[in-house]
């Protein structure tokens, strides 16, 4: 199903679902009824229709905002904050973070990225907290990298607004039955550095939000071997770890392609792209990150190191730097090879999983499946895996414990399910935060 899928160019709503009873696995793929039909007469898997038809991109894209989506706040006098209007436009987007940092100017910093975007949009991240500089203790939430996403923007956009609301207020933070009173919202802002880079693509996000609401990638330009050029590299395969998947994985289990045309397509080269570019310079020049969220959607989940390969703890050799075990990554449930992992750290991460996972529950119900974010197949050049993997590539940077949260069961959900999913999300960052600056 997995080489099917990926052979044929399907989207894949989300990772694979490892299904026990009976034994097997479920993909997620939005097809057409051609596709669907193809799918069934290949006989390699067993396909279920599910009788909901998707948005047309019309309607998805009455969704997005010809206006200023980021206005009056909750309280007023600070005259910022997200409504709960359209989806954001990128414009807009910048124009938040511009404002958040005018509005909090003791507790937030505008931070222009030194790489614009293939198309020469300037790229910005907003820094909170009273820690400042790059010895600070930091965590860094990234959004925004596949361009059909459109919630997770959003969403760290209300993050930092609710955060820095509440802090000028004295006031706590509540979603649902998830709340942090004043006091921890006080030790978040003093205790530490959060970088949060809401949308890393640009280019793409505007593309999804005026032409095609289902593009993934950039909108960088290649050429195909017949001289056809291919807009895009989808960003999250473009990160300098095990980025040669043709090299490091078993033939047919990394979700990735060296095609132009490929929705997972790689990029000439690790960190080709310039977007990519700019989240290594956050960690580079922070080097006391110690922790890194990546928001995605959609299933809702919270996956911890690795992608690459099933983690374990015991095997030191059995490492992605290793080149004896090129070829054998990827491929599920083969004890020749695991991705070595420190037992603190995947304890650690385990433990932060859950905490988010917890925290975003209490919002709606809503449960996010604490998991591995290898699943059926490894996941190279991805932005997590990247993160964690510094301090193996260099002893002398910092270790960082990454994440990715899914939020939501669409790309782009109705404003009112929107809204809910932002609460979700918010409720697991702020409880997540709290964990972490109280370290």
């Amino acid at each position: 199903m997995v080489n099917e899928t990926r052979e044929r160019q399907l989207d894949l709503g989300c990772r694979p679902i490892v299904l026990k009873n009976p034994p097997g696995f479920a993909i997620t793929a939005f097809v057409t009824d051609t596709e669907f039909q193809s799918l069934q007469a290949s006989r390699m898997c067993v396909c279920t229709a599910v009788d909901q038809e998707m948005p047309s991109a019309e309607a998805r894209l009455r969704m997005v905002s010809h206006g200023n989506g980021f206005r009056a706040a909750r309280r007023g006098s600070s005259n910022v904050g997200l409504t709960s209007g359209p989806y954001l436009t990128y414009d807009e987007i910048v124009g938040s973070l511009e404002r958040l940092s005018e509005a909090y100017p003791t507790s937030a910093e505008l931070l222009r990225l030194p790489n614009i975007s293939v198309e020469g949009r300037p790229i910005f991240a907003l820094r909170i907290g009273s820690a400042q500089g790059p010895n600070a203790k930091t965590a860094t939430l990234v959004g925004g990298l596949h361009a059909q996403e459109w919630v997770p923007p959003d969403a760290l956009v209300r993050f930092c607004s609710d955060l820095l609301e509440s802090y000028r207020f004295g006031a706590g933070l509540q979603y649902g039955d998830c709340e942090i009173d004043a006091s921890g919202v006080d030790t978040i802002i003093k205790n530490l550095q959060l970088l949060v880079l809401p949308c890393a693509n640009p280019d793409g996000r505007v593309y999804s939000q005026t032409v095609d609401p289902n593009w993934r990638k950039n909108r960088a330009r290649y050429s195909m071997e017949d001289g056809t050029i291919c807009h895009g590299v989808d960003l999250n395969r473009n990160f300098d770890v095990v980025w040669d998947f043709a090299r490091h994985f078993a033939r047919g289990f990394a979700h990735a392609s060296s095609k132009p045309s490929s929705y997972v397509y790689v990029g000439p080269s690790a960190v080709s792209e310039p977007e990519t570019r700019n989240v290594v310079w956050l960690l580079d020049r922070f080097p006391d990150t110690r922790w890194y969220v990546d928001v995605h959607s959609y299933a809702p989940a919270v996956l911890h190191s690795w992608g690459i390969d099933s983690s374990q703890t015991v095997n030191r050799h059995e490492n992605f730097l290793n080149p004896s075990f090129d070829g054998w990554r990827g491929i599920p449930w083969d004890r020749r090879y695991g991705e070595f992992i420190e037992k603190a750290d995947l304890e650690e991460a385990v433990r932060l999983s859950r905490l988010m996972s917890y925290a975003a529950q209490c919002v709606g119900g809503v449960r996010y499946r604490v998991r591995q974010a290898y699943s059926i197949y490894g996941t190279s050049g991805a932005s997590d895996d990247y993160a964690y993997s510094r301090h193996r590539v260099n002893p002398s940077s910092g270790r960082i414990l990454s994440f990715t949260l899914e939020c939501g069961r669409e790309f782009q959900p109705e404003l009112s399910t929107r809204e809910a999913v932002m609460r979700e999300v918010g409720a697991a960052l702020a409880a997540f935060s709290l964990d972490v600056a109280a370290q």
